[in-house]
């Protein structure tokens, strides 16, 4: 039996909803289903100048085998708050960024901070979705030397650590909540404990050591 099977016999076909007393057993709390073919972004969003396309990555990024190349994108709360996700693909190493607002302005300086805690070696390409809150893009890589590749439109999947993290975290911060609450120190305990989890992917190793071994690689 299928994955699709089982989807279908679990939510109702006229409007992909969940019914209601099967919801307290799922992780994300979802309610809808939605197709990776469906958007919810209005027309023209994403529409960013010079963006160089994920199929110009080079080959090495995607099978993870070398270190350094990171997944991001932004999870929201109310009142207009943000935080920035990113997700290390060799080592599924995650790091949490308090941004200030979604605009670019803040976003990318944010991000740029970030990266220059990190020895360069291990920073090298960023792949984000296809929001605005990147479109100073440029000033990322000129400040940092960061690749910046962008997801096709309508395709969040293709950053699928960066998906599955972000679905993590909303066991820590559910929809609903204010995000501007959180310092930098308490949203990088969050990232503590999801590193310190040891992953079958990576033969039980958690992120953490993978991650370190990586640091020690470049010293």
């Amino acid at each position: 039996m299928s994955h699709e099977t089982i989807y279908k016999s679990l939510y109702i076909q006229a409007r992909g909803v969940l019914k209601k007393e099967l919801l307290e057993h799922l992780r994300a709390r979802r309610t809808i289903r939605r197709s990776r073919h469906a958007s919810l972004k209005r027309h023209g969003l994403g529409q960013i100048k010079d963006a160089v396309s994920i199929s110009e990555r080079p080959a090495c990024v995607e099978d993870r085998a070398i270190p350094g190349h990171w997944e991001g994108d932004l999870i929201g709360g109310t009142k207009n708050s943000y935080i920035a996700t990113l997700v290390e693909r060799h080592s599924r190493y995650v790091m949490l960024v308090k941004v200030a607002n979604k605009d670019t302005r803040s976003v990318v300086s944010a991000l740029i901070r970030q990266t220059q805690r990190l020895p360069r070696e291990l920073y090298k390409s960023l792949t984000w979705d296809r929001g605005k809150e990147l479109a100073d893009h440029s000033r990322l890589t000129l400040a940092t030397d960061v690749e910046v590749y962008f997801c096709d439109p309508q395709s969040p999947w293709q950053r699928g650590s960066n998906e599955n993290t972000n679905r993590l975290l909303r066991q820590y911060f559910p929809r609903g909540t204010d995000l501007s609450l959180y310092s930098q120190a308490q949203l990088s305990a969050v990232a503590r404990q999801l590193n310190e989890r040891p992953r079958k992917t990576l033969e039980y190793q958690t992120p953490a050591e993978r991650f370190q071994a990586c640091v020690a690689a470049t010293r």
